[in-house]
This record gives C-alpha cells, sequence and structure tokens, in this order.
C-alpha cells in the first residue's frame, strides 16, 4: 500500500443471507482529502463503512482492508477509534436528555483519580464546541436544539478522540442549505489540519463544492473513481454511473388535471405544545385541489412540518383554532383516526420515528392502517394479507428478499415506498408528503416522483413538502411560501423559481 494512501480495501465481500451487499470492493482514500462515496440506496456505501468503522467485525466479511499499511481486522467499533478513525451515522446517537457536554465525552469521560472531573469535562466541550461553531453552553441538553446543532455536537464527540479519519454518513440531510455549507467548509478546515474526511452524501450539487476524489458504487460492486482535477465531476455524469443509465429529467413529465378544492384550512393558528404563549402558525389560508400537486417553501424554522402535523389529527401544537373543510364541508380532526377517517395521510420528514414499525416485516407495514380491511370472521386473514403486500411489492418496485423481511434492513427508498404502499391502500385522498425523498438517492427519487404523479393523475390531492427548491420547480403545480409560521406568497406554475421562492421569503410586511 502506498504512503499516499491512508485507506485502501481489497476485495471486500459483505453478505446477509443470501443476498450480496458488497462485491470484490475495491476502495482508495488518499491522505488529507475529501473523498465522497456516492451510489444508490442499497449500493452497499454505509455497509462497506460500517466494516471500515468496526460496526461489522472481522469474520463478518471476506476480503482485507488497509489504514495507514497496516492490515486491520477489528473486532468493534473500539478497535477503529484507538487507530483514529471516526464514523458520524445518519441517525444520530447523541442521548436527548444528557447535556451538550456529556454526549460529547460518553464512553470518552474526562477522569481524575477514577471521578469524572466536570470542570474539565465543560471546559474541554467547550473547546470542541468553538472549533467547530457551535455557540451554546455545554449544559445546554441535547432535546433543546435544533437538527443541525446536533450533528456539530456529534462532530465534537469525534474530534474530540484525537480522529484521523473522519466518516460522515449522510450529515447534511436533515440540514437546510446554509447549515449545510457550513458544514462542508468545516470538513475543508479539517482538511487544513490533516484530517481525511469520507462523506456519503445523495446531495449532488454538494459533490463538487468539497470534493476531491469521487467513488461510485452500484450494486455493491465499484464503477469507478473520479478525479475532481482530471474527470468530468458534473452531476449529469455521477447519475449515470449511479444508475446505469442517464436521467436526461431529473423530474417525470405529468399533464396537470387539476379539478375541485379538495382541502382547506382557513385561519389556522397553532401554539406551542410546550410555551402556550409562543404562536407557531398565525391565519394560515390556503387550499389544494383534486388532481394537484401543491407544494409547501419555507426555511427550517417556518412551520411547514408544524403545519402538516397539527392538520394531520393535531398531532402537534395547542391551542388549535380556525377551521378544516374536505369538498366544501367543515370536518373535526381532533385525532389521527379522525384524520385518517376523513381520508387524509401524512408520510413524515422521520420516517423512522414516526413511519415505520421498526421490528416488523414489509408486510406488516403496508398494511397496518388497513387492517380492519383484512379481517374474515373475526380473524386476521393473514393470506390475503401476504397476497396484497405480495402485489404492492411488485407495483411499487420495493426491493426486499420477500414480504416478510423486517422493513428495517431495506434502503431508504424502499422504506419510503412500503410507507407510501400503506396509504395508497388506504385509499387517502389528501396525502400530505414532508420531505418525502430526504436521505434518498437520485434514482429513488424519481421512482416516488413517478408514484407522485400517477396518484394525481388518478385525482388525489398531494401536499408536497420539501427545503429542495428545484424539487418544487420539478414538480409542483402550485406553492405556498411560509415564512415564520405565516404564508406569504402564493406561487402559479409559471412563477415557481428560487428567485421568487427567496424574494417571498425575504419580504417584510403580513401575510399575502
Amino acid at each position: 500500500m502506498s504512503s499516499d494512501y491512508i485507506l485502501e480495501t481489497k476485495n471486500i465481500t459483505k453478505r446477509f443471507w443470501n443476498v450480496v451487499a458488497l462485491n470484490n470492493v475495491n476502495f482508495k482514500v488518499r491522505r488529507g482529502e475529501i473523498h465522497v462515496l456516492c451510489g444508490e440506496n442499497g449500493a452497499g456505501k454505509s455497509t462497506l463503512m460500517n466494516i471500515i468503522s468496526g460496526v461489522y467485525h472481522y469474520g463478518n466479511y471476506e476480503g482485507d482492508f488497509y489504514y495507514n499499511g497496516e492490515l486491520c481486522q477489528f473486532r468493534s467499533v473500539n478497535d477503529s477509534v484507538e487507530k483514529g478513525i471516526s464514523i458520524i451515522h445518519q441517525h444520530l446517537a447523541l442521548i436527548p436528555l444528557l447535556t451538550i457536554a456529556e454526549n460529547i465525552f460518553l464512553g470518552n469521560e474526562q477522569s481524575k483519580n477514577g471521578v469524572i472531573d466536570w470542570q474539565s469535562t465543560k471546559q474541554r466541550a467547550k473547546e470542541l464546541m468553538d472549533r467547530v461553531g457551535l455557540h451554546e453552553s455545554p449544559d445546554t441538553k441535547i432535546k433543546d436544539i435544533g437538527v443541525g446543532k446536533r450533528q456539530l455536537v456529534e462532530i465534537c464527540k469525534a474530534i474530540s478522540k484525537n480522529v484521523k479519519l473522519l466518516i460522515l454518513d449522510e450529515p447534511t440531510a436533515a440540514l437546510n442549505e446554509e447549515e449545510s455549507d457550513k458544514l462542508l467548509q468545516m470538513l475543508k478546515t479539517f482538511q487544513k489540519d490533516g484530517i481525511t474526511s469520507i462523506l456519503i452524501t445523495h446531495k449532488l450539487n454538494e459533490v463538487t463544492k468539497v470534493c476531491d476524489t469521487i467513488t461510485i458504487l452500484r450494486d455493491g460492486s465499484t464503477i469507478e473513481s473520479l478525479d475532481r482535477e482530471k474527470d468530468d465531476v458534473s452531476q449529469g455524469r455521477i447519475i449515470k454511473s449511479m444508475v446505469g443509465r442517464e436521467l436526461t429529467n431529473l423530474y417525470p413529465p405529468r399533464e396537470s388535471k387539476i379539478g375541485e378544492v379538495t382541502f382547506e384550512l382557513r385561519d389556522w393558528n397553532v401554539y406551542d405544545p410546550h410555551f402556550s404563549d409562543i404562536e407557531v402558525l398565525h391565519k394560515v389560508n390556503m387550499n389544494a385541489r383534486k388532481g394537484e400537486v401543491l407544494g409547501i417553501a419555507g426555511l427550517m424554522g417556518a412551520g411547514r412540518t408544524e403545519l402538516a402535523m397539527s392538520v394531520f389529527g393535531k398531532s402537534y401544537g395547542q391551542k388549535i383554532t380556525g377551521e378544516v373543510l374536505i369538498n366544501g364541508q367543515k370536518v373535526r380532526m381532533n385525532n389521527t383516526a379522525q384524520a385518517i377517517g376523513h381520508g387524509l395521510a401524512y408520510v413524515s420528514e422521520d420516517r423512522h420515528e414516526y413511519g415505520l414499525i421498526s421490528g416488523m416485516s414489509v408486510k406488516d407495514n403496508i398494511s397496518l392502517a388497513s387492517l380492519k380491511d383484512f379481517v374474515k370472521n373475526g380473524a386476521l386473514d393473514s393470506d390475503k394479507e401476504i397476497i396484497v403486500a405480495k402485489e404492492y411489492k411488485e407495483k411499487m418496485r420495493i426491493k426486499c428478499r420477500d414480504v416478510d423481511q423486517k422493513v428495517d434492513a431495506l434502503s431508504g427508498g424502499n422504506q419510503q415506498k412500503v410507507i407510501l404502499s400503506r396509504w395508497i391502500l388506504k385509499n387517502a385522498d389528501i396525502l400530505i408528503l414532508d420531505e418525502p425523498t430526504r436521505g434518498i438517492d437520485v434514482g429513488s427519487k424519481y421512482e416516488i416522483y413517478e408514484i407522485i404523479n400517477q396518484l394525481a393523475e388518478e385525482g388525489k390531492c398531494i401536499i408536497f413538502i420539501s427545503s429542495d427548491m428545484p424539487e418544487l420547480i420539478g414538480m409542483c403545480d402550485r406553492v405556498y411560501v411560509l415564512n415564520e409560521g405565516r404564508v406569504v406568497k402564493e406561487l402559479n406554475r409559471p412563477d415557481i423559481s428560487q428567485e421568487n421562492i427567496m424574494a417571498a421569503i425575504m419580504e417584510t410586511g403580513g401575510a399575502k
């Protein structure tokens, strides 16, 4: 192994039962570079990083890998940490009720004579926090800070252990553009300090901002590595390598057939669930039509998710006032059962906490909202349930071993298809989709877009919340712009642009 490389894998193969997740993967990372790892969901990116970081220990895979020229046979994550390798997973491993300082040094406690030295812990935490630009008290609990700041806490944890190789798995998936840019610039700063980074991301616009090299995996195999200085690293080139074909249009075409108003909100007001004097949404008025894809735009904190959850059976907030009308009739939706009964469905931005039932099968997750339809003579008709689940597996192109496979084992895109299958089976008329493509690769995104378009063509009403402006432009017939809990603009299709959306957000004054 050349001294130019900090990491090299040779013919790494990893199997899960009869599924080959990695197939003879060869992968090299130069010392001090920022190396981006791209590929569709299920391509094997996270599996490869889990081998390198010791999550999958030696003996559970075939092949070898070398770190600083030394053959590694890690038995645990602790072995990789001792070598200076740290991994930050997509789903953050922080404890909400502990403080920032406690989380940073959890398992790496600052002690003196066998007793935790709290003064040293807080002082060292503050130094690390200053380094990453986290301006909070070390005594602040994790539950009281947002996703972007939690990501910085994870980075503090990593660099507290004298990290030399930092692996980040989708670190910007839940961040807005400003937060993402700050994190990417931080990697450039770390690079100057001699830290090598491997970045897994589906946001292709981020790749060329920081990458030195890009390696693309497809179906568990290495397709190619591209040098930014020598090779074409355009989005088109990367996408073609990822999916094995060119996607000439990232958004599938749809001929809009928009009907009457199906869903309407009038003077919708919502207060924070914990602080009754903080108004989160103020006099929101909007409507959505049959066969329409209606976009909801706004920066993080604008109230988009709060709007969706408060409408869906008052799942969020208190002191909620205003009216909901469906097909011109006022309806009461004081809980999720009533919302579902009125034909609403909600696909959360956090599919792991609010969408999927962990530990259950694909079949059970699909049928969850429609169980009464599978009851025959007082008992669950399992055969019918299996038949229907298999139909949706084929119809939605869900990649899984079979419908009895645990949903946890599926890629992000396939998990999202399972959730959509649940609500399509339920025959919901109004689907509220909150960041439905977050953390999903470009190929799976296209398939999700096709499903959304098909639902719209069937006359469903789609409310599409996204922080990805090109996605809103490419998919929506109309867009409402939210800012600080108010609707500040309504844009029809010809006027939907990044410039108009941002101009509306920056405008001062009341709702328009």
